[in-house]
This record gives C-alpha cells, sequence and structure tokens, in this order.
C-alpha cells in the first residue's frame, strides 16, 4: 500500500542522515499528565526538549501513533463532517535535540516533499511566524518569495498544550488548485481547502510555564510533524482522507457488514462510513495500549467516541454490535507495522463488544424518547432541543451533555444550553440540600508554615523498627505548643523515627513513644506535608515537652504484616500480567495488617480458573523463597529499564526505590518483607467491579489466609449438618433437594390452580345485580387476587369485581371492570378511590383495573356498599 510505502520511505530517509529511528510510543501518555492522549510526535520527547532527560542520539525519527479527541487538539466534532480531520492519525517527524536548527530542518523538509513524497515543487508553499526573519529568509533558497507567507501567532506558533515546550513554526502547504477555491494566498483561504497543510516544523525555543511566560530552553531544538493520511491523499490527488487506501479498505468492510454501498458524494450516508472507520482505528489502538472505555477521563473519551460510532451505525441499519467485526479489516491493513494490535485483538474485541452491548441496551432504554426529541425539534422553527428534553436525556437515561451536542449536530440540531444549565444547577443544589457534608479539619496550611522554619524528619524504618530520637514539633488542636500533658491527643514530630507515614495504599505504622515515665501511643502514622512525619496518637501517662529526647518503637509484629502483604501485592500485580495480559496496571492499592486490596484496570470479571491460576503462581514463589531486594537508581535509568513496573501519574524524585523480587520490579517507597516465603499463604477472598473498566482484588496472607480457609470449612461443615449430609456429599445431596423442590413446587402450583378454579365457581355463584350491572365484591382467603380476579373476568362479559384479602392489620383491595363498561365511565380506578379513604390506604390504577392497600381491614363492608351506592347514582 502507498501508505506503508511512504511511511517506510520517510524514515529511511532520515536514518540516511543519521537519525535513530523511534519507535511510536504508547497513545496513552503515561509519564504526562498534561494531556489525555498522545497528540503529536514530540511528546514522548517533551523531558529531552526540556533539558530533564538525555538520550543515546541527538537526531530522531518517528511515525507516532497519535489521537486528538480531547483538549487544546480536539477534532471530534469535524470527524465526518469534513475532508481531512481524523481523531486517530499517524504523524511522520524529525528531531534535533541541540543537533540541527532550522536552516538543516527547512532543507530536510524541502528534499522530502519533492523526493520521498514526490510533490510538485510549484505547488509548495510555506508560511511563517510574523517575527521570525531568519525562517523568511531560508526558504527563499527553495522558494520564490510570493510563495513565503508571513502569519500570526495562532497559525505559526506552535505548543503542545496550555504549558509545556513551544516556539514559532513554519508550515508546508500543497496547492490543489482553483478548483477548492479562489484564494490566491493561504492568507486568503482560512479554512485550508485550496492551501493544504501537511507539515509543520516546529522550531522548539522556548517552555511555556503556567503562569503562560515563555523560558528559553536548554538547547534549541527540531519537532517537525506531517500527517500521513493527508500526505497520501495529496499523492493520490484524492479530496478526502477518507478516500487513501486504509480508509477505502475499512469503508469497504463497513459497507459489506451494513449491505449498502459507499457513495462519497452522499451527504446523508457518507459521514457515517467515515466517522466508524477513524473511531475504530482510535478506539483499537487505545484500548492496545491499555486505555479502556469508561466515566472519567481518556475513559470518557473513548466511551464517547464508540457510542458515537455506534449511532452512526444505526444511521446505516447497524442494529447490532458491530464494531468488533471491523478488527480483522484493521489488523490485516496496519498490524503488520503495528504489533500491539495483533497481540490485543481479543481484549480489543471483547472490551469493544461489551460497551456496544451496553450502550444498546441505553438506547433501547432512552431510545424511543430520543428519536422523539429529535423529530419533534427537527420538525419545529427554531431546530433547537429544549433544555428541559436535554437535561431529561441525561437526568433520566443517561446520555452526558456533550454526547447530546454531538447527537444534536450530527442531526443538524442545536441544544438550548442555557435552559440546560439552568435545570442541571437546581438539580445540584437539591443534591446539597439533601446530604450534609463534614469536611475534616486541614492542617496542611500549618505544617506548610512549620518546614519553611525546621529541619525535615529523617526516615529510618527501611533497617529500623526501634530509634532514639528527639522531639521537633508537638502539634494540638491545630496549634503547635511546647508540651502536651496527660490526657490529650495530638501531633509528635521528630527529628527521625523508624515509623512509615502512611502512602502510597501502605498503612502507617503504629507503636509507641517513651521518655522516663512519658507513654505517647501512635495510633496513625501519616505524612501530612512533603518532608514532616506526624505521629498520631494519645499521652497516656506523664508529660512530653519540645526538645526532650525519648524512644520511637514500632509494632513490629503489625509491620511484618503489612511488609508481607505489600511484597504479596507486588506477587499479585506481576500474576494478573501473567495470567490476564500485559495490559494490566494498578489502578489503587490498600496494605493494612489484615488484608490487601488491589484495584486494576480490566474490562470483565476474573474466571474461576484464572483466578485460581492467579493464586498458584504466587503459592509457588511464595514455596521458592526469593529474597526481596531494595535499591536506589536514578529515575532516568529507571524509565530506560521495561522490567521496571512505574505507576503512571505519579511524581518521583530525581533518585527512586527499587523493590526487586528478580521477576518483579517496581518502583515502591513502602516497607517489604525480606523474603517471599514469609508470606506464608496467600487466599484471594473477593474479586468484584468498583467502576466501569475497574476491577478490585481483597485477598489474605499468612494466619489470616488459613483462618479464612477454616471458616469455610466450618460453613461447609455447618451446611452439610443441616442437610444431614456429610461434606463430600454436600453437592449430591443439594441436587437432589433441588430436584425434590421442583416436583414439589410443580404440585404446589396445580393444586393453587385448582383452588383458584374452585373458589372462581363458588364466587360466581356470589354475582348480583346492581341496577343492570353485575357486581361481585367478596373477601376472600387467599393473596392471588390478581390470578382469581382474572378467572371470574374471563367467565362475564360484563362485570364489576371487587376481592379483598385481609390479614390482622392489614387488606388489599383489587377492583376489575369489564372494558363495556369502562367505555361507559364506570373506571376502576375511580371505585377504588372510593374504597381507599374507608379502609385507610391508597392505591390507584387504570381504567379496567385497580389496586389498593389499607390498614382498616374492618372498614371492607362498608366500602363495598359505598361502591353499590356509587354505581347506583353514576350508571
Amino acid at each position: 500500500m502507498l501508505s506503508q510505502q511512504i511511511r517506510t520511505k520517510f524514515l529511511q530517509y532520515f536514518k540516511d542522515k543519521g537519525h535513530t529511528i523511534v519507535s511510536s510510543s504508547s497513545v496513552i501518555p503515561h509519564d504526562d499528565p498534561t494531556i489525555l492522549f498522545i497528540n503529536a510526535g514530540m511528546n514522548q520527547f517533551k523531558d529531552v526538549f526540556l533539558g530533564k532527560n538525555e538520550r543515546g542520539y541527538t537526531k530522531a525519527t518517528t511515525c507516532q501513533k497519535c489521537i486528538r479527541v480531547g483538549g487544546k487538539h480536539n477534532d471530534l466534532d469535524n470527524v465526518g463532517h469534513t475532508s481531512r480531520h481524523l481523531t486517530f492519525f499517524e504523524m511522520l517527524g524529525n528531531f534535533s535535540f541541540g543537533d540541527y536548527f532550522k536552516a538543516q530542518a527547512i532543507q530536510y523538509a524541502w528534499e522530502v516533499s519533492t523526493t520521498v513524497f514526490g510533490f510538485d515543487a510549484e505547488k509548495i508553499w510555506a508560511t511563517v511566524f510574523e517575527e521570525d526573519d531568519e525562517a523568511f529568509e531560508l526558504w527563499k533558497a527553495y522558494l520564490p518569495e510570493k510563495r513565503i507567507v508571513r502569519m500570526g501567532e495562532k497559525d505559526n506558533f506552535w505548543s503542545m498544550g496550555d504549558t509545556g515546550p513551544c516556539g514559532p513554526c513554519s508550515e508546508l502547504l500543497f496547492d490543489r488548485g482553483p478548483s477548492y477555491g479562489r484564494a490566491f494566498s493561504p492568507l486568503e483561504d482560512p479554512d485550508g481547502e485550496r492551501f493544504l497543510e501537511f507539515w509543520n516544523l516546529v522550531f522548539m525555543q522556548f517552555n511555556r510555564d503556567a503562569s503562560l511566560k515563555q523560558h528559553p530552553l536548554p538547547k534549541k531544538s527540531i519537532d517537525t510533524g506531517a500527517g500521513l493520511e493527508r500526505i497520501v491523499s495529496l499523492k493520490l490527488g484524492v479530496d478526502s482522507v477518507f478516500e487513501i487506501d486504509i480508509f477505502q479498505a475499512f469503508i469497504a468492510e463497513v459497507a459489506r457488514l451494513c449491505n449498502k454501498p459507499y457513495r462519497k458524494e452522499d451527504p446523508q450516508l457518507a459521514p457515517a462510513y467515515h466517522v466508524i472507520a477513524d473511531h475504530v482505528r482510535s478506539l483499537s489502538f487505545a484500548i492496545a495500549d491499555g486505555a479502556q472505555p469508561s466515566n472519567t477521563e481518556r475513559g470518557y473519551i473513548l466511551r464517547k467516541l464508540l457510542r458515537r460510532a455506534v449511532r452512526y451505525g444505526r444511521i446505516l441499519g447497524l442494529q447490532k454490535p458491530f464494531l468488533a467485526d471491523m478488527l480483522p479489516c484493521l489488523i490485516d491493513t496496519m498490524g503488520s507495522d503495528y504489533k500491539e494490535l495483533v497481540e490485543s485483538q481479543t481484549r480489543i474485541a471483547d472490551i469493544l463488544s461489551l460497551e456496544e452491548e451496553t450502550f444498546l441496551r441505553t438506547l433501547k432504554r432512552g431510545g424511543n424518547i430520543l428519536n422523539t426529541i429529535i423529530d419533534q425539534t427537527k420538525t419545529s422553527s427554531s431546530k433547537q432541543i429544549s433544555g428541559k428534553n436535554a437535561f431529561k436525556l441525561k437526568d433520566t437515561y443517561g446520555f452526558p451533555l456533550e454526547e447530546i451536542l454531538l447527537i444534536a449536530k450530527d442531526n443538524g440540531l442545536k441544544v438550548d444550553l442555557d435552559a440546560y444549565l439552568v435545570l442541571e444547577n437546581q438539580a445540584k443544589i437539591r443534591s446539597k440540600a439533601a446530604q450534609t457534608i463534614h469536611f475534616p479539619q486541614k492542617e496542611n496550611d500549618v505544617f506548610k508554615e512549620y518546614i519553611k522554619h525546621h529541619p525535615t524528619t529523617g526516615f529510618l524504618g527501611y533497617t529500623q523498627t526501634e530509634a532514639e530520637a528527639a522531639i521537633i514539633g508537638i502539634l494540638i488542636d491545630g496549634k503547635f505548643v511546647e508540651e502536651i500533658k496527660e490526657g490529650q491527643n495530638g501531633h509528635i514530630l521528630l527529628d527521625k523515627t523508624p515509623f512509615y507515614p502512611e502512602k502510597g495504599g501502605q498503612v502507617g505504622d503504629t507503636g509507641s513513644l517513651t521518655h522516663k515515665e512519658a507513654h505517647f501511643k501512635v495510633t496513625h502514622c501519616h505524612s501530612p506535608f512533603p518532608g514532616i512525619i506526624a505521629h498520631l496518637g494519645k499521652l497516656e501517662k506523664g508529660c512530653l515537652l519540645l526538645g526532650e529526647p525519648l524512644s520511637a518503637q514500632v509494632d513490629k509484629q503489625k509491620r511484618q504484616e503489612i511488609a508481607n502483604n505489600h511484597t504479596a501485592t507486588h506477587l499479585l500485580h506481576w500474576a494478573l500480567q501473567k495470567v490476564v495480559g500485559a495490559h494490566i496496571r494498578q489502578a489503587g492499592s490498600l496494605v493494612a495488617e489484615d488484608h490487601l486490596r488491589f484495584d486494576f484496570n480490566h474490562h470483565k470479571a476474573l474466571s474461576k480458573e484464572e483466578i485460581r491460576q492467579i493464586e498458584r503462581l504466587i503459592q509457588e514463589k511464595i514455596r521458592e523463597g526469593q529474597r526481596v531486594q531494595t535499591y536506589e537508581i536514578s529515575f532516568e535509568k529507571a524509565q530506560k529499564d521495561p522490567d521496571i513496573k512505574q505507576f503512571f501519574g505519579d511524581k518521583y524524585a530525581a533518585i527512586v526505590r527499587v523493590v526487586d523480587i528478580d521477576y518483579s520490579k517496581e518502583l515502591c517507597g513502602g516497607t517489604h518483607a525480606e523474603n517471599v516465603s514469609t508470606i506464608g499463604s496467600f487466599r484471594i477472598v473477593k474479586e468484584s467491579s468498583i467502576a466501569s473498566g475497574v476491577r478490585r482484588i481483597e485477598a489474605y496472607t499468612r494466619v489470616k489466609a488459613e483462618e479464612w480457609i477454616y471458616e469455610q470449612e466450618d460453613r461447609l461443615e455447618k451446611a452439610a449438618t443441616l442437610l444431614k449430609s456429610s461434606p463430600l456429599q454436600l453437592v449430591e445431596k443439594t441436587q437432589n433437594l433441588i430436584e425434590e423442590n421442583k416436583i414439589l413446587h410443580t404440585e404446589i402450583k396445580a393444586l393453587k390452580s385448582s383452588q383458584l378454579k374452585q373458589l372462581t365457581q363458588t364466587l360466581l355463584t356470589k354475582v348480583q345485580y346492581v341496577g343492570s350491572i353485575p357486581f361481585m365484591a367478596q373477601i376472600v382467603d387467599t393473596e392471588e387476587l390478581n390470578a382469581l380476579s382474572e378467572q371470574i373476568a374471563q367467565a362475564l362479559s360484563s362485570y364489576v369485581v371487587i376481592l379483598a384479602h385481609t390479614t390482622k392489620e392489614r387488606c388489599q383491595v383489587m377492583v376489575r371492570v369489564s372494558k363495556d363498561l369502562s367505555q361507559k365511565g364506570i373506571l376502576a380506578s375511580s371505585l377504588i378511590k372510593e374504597i381507599v379513604p374507608i379502609i385507610s390506604g391508597g392505591g390507584g390504577g387504570k381504567k379496567e383495573s385497580a389496586q389498593a392497600g389499607g390498614k382498616n381491614p374492618e372498614g371492607l363492608l362498608q366500602a363495598f356498599e359505598q361502591v353499590q351506592k356509587w354505581l347506583l347514582q353514576n350508571a
């Protein structure tokens, strides 16, 4: 394919020029919380541009997977409605990290454009930042001055986001000719229809901080980006990126699935093919790299993409899940260049199918109201979905506002946002009024001020559980004091401590601080501010003064159990990746002395066999008894080691601590067992969902795990005793009881049916007439009022039937009215209203059937008489 050829030739050109070919990074920015998705080739080199990191090369070239569907670069609304916007695309790029700058970058770009891309030199234009005279002069070596255009900051000053590396840029544009517009210059073509941008050369000179100030970078660098899909479309001379080889394969597959021919000129259906083809690529690559749809952040973006694709599929008549059926085509087309698609095919298919099925259920539930709203709005003069209807779609049927806006746009409609926001704000006010919120006391400001004038606390806990220390701070009720007296609660700060403060999911140590006769019980240890370790507790005896020496003693047994569980958590993470897949990422944890909890990203529940396989792997490693090593290395070195797990989104110092168990390596600051064997035993006691796409495992180790097994055995014994069986025969005994129960249930059902028939025949003899109306009102000895009244109704052609059942303090009433009488105005709902006040109850119903419950069974006969009076007066 031409796309593959250009990708290969581009990388080879720069390799021949001394550049290192660097593989595309994941589309998930694991070490950059400022963006949701990788949106440019330079993202993976951000720290290099900032001078925080160095690579073994100063020049690089990549073909980077990019997703632009959030934040500054958000093309979602345009996809399907324009000829060139995509949410997923491949970005060709070359980079210099302090090696070459503008002159060389411009030369390379010209040579690649005219040789590798094969573009007609007469049709190439360049734009430069209006203040960049140097770039303007450099381009004059390749282009006539009339085809070099100065542009403002909006067009020719590039930044990755609101903050980060940035600099002036020079864009290359291709003149597609007068058939694409009458503009004679890019200045006259703001939409870029005739003069289509195909390459952006960024002269990276600055770093923009949070205050939007620009600081010079340590080294002037080059960052370029050329969209592969756009280049191929220009090479082929087609109107749209959706006409290139890759997309034509996807579109043909969509046409096969929906059995409708694709016509690019069809304004109604063509966008549906485009949206599906684009969104399937974005979803598949994101899932392959470890993301998945959810209700938050990037997961929410993916869910929005998937739902938009599904809605467009319905336009093409695809009523059943179809996205996973697109995968084989995607893998045939791009799998040879992106192996992660092949390796993750099953997982991608599972997640797409699960999410699509869930959304189809949502559409089924709210689809009728949604379609009605859209149809009504289309016929209105305003062509605007009311705020009331938009809020109803969100509040009742779970359609997020962004999705409603997309649905509206896709149908040529608008949304009354002002009215919507009023309703949403009213709902928030009601929600706040319904709950009482208790905010914990905030002491951060106190500690922040304290640390300015006092030393930090030294941590000794990796090697010690006891230490001699000195008091450097006493905090009581949010204020620093000189002493703490017997019976008072407070925080004690020490110059050094063996106590581990709660962080990273590990609970804090407990123990005691003692000095002569004074004894302070430490009930919690935490780090309320960087550099501070606070011992929270109560002085049970004596008095402690600021500056006094004391002995700090950690509860050793509890510390050991915590350490065992923390090491077990690392083993669990390792085993999950082995059994479930390499995509498993920790999403939270709790390490306590009596249990451990591990949250991870996965799209479905673990099977019983998977859980047992995980347990077997961990038990095997416990028996091996591997020594647990810890050491410190530079964060830069850790980043280069693919075997070391890092918790992306966490901020690490320049020097990090590695917990190394040979087969499991993680960056971790917690305390650990010295040998895996001290974990003793490991049992998973619960696996559950805590959020969309996030699972939780709870487990026990050592004695707690053994006690849990004994508890299960005790339950088994108790169940066997109750069923007069033994544990070994319990399954067979239970199966026999189930079969017996089924037989008895059938017999009881038949008996009840027979009794109802007999009762029906008896009651039919009780029918009397109120005027000309067949009437029955009886108190019966059965709760099956609905079934009984139905049988009576089948035996009569015209009727008013009232049945009641009573207990000591309650009664239930059923009213049925034949259709012929309801058409004359005798309604079951009207009759029940006559009954309700008399029986002190409540109820309601429809024309032909109504029910009520009451607290005054003794009033039933009076109620029956009242109904008869009503019938005589109104019939």
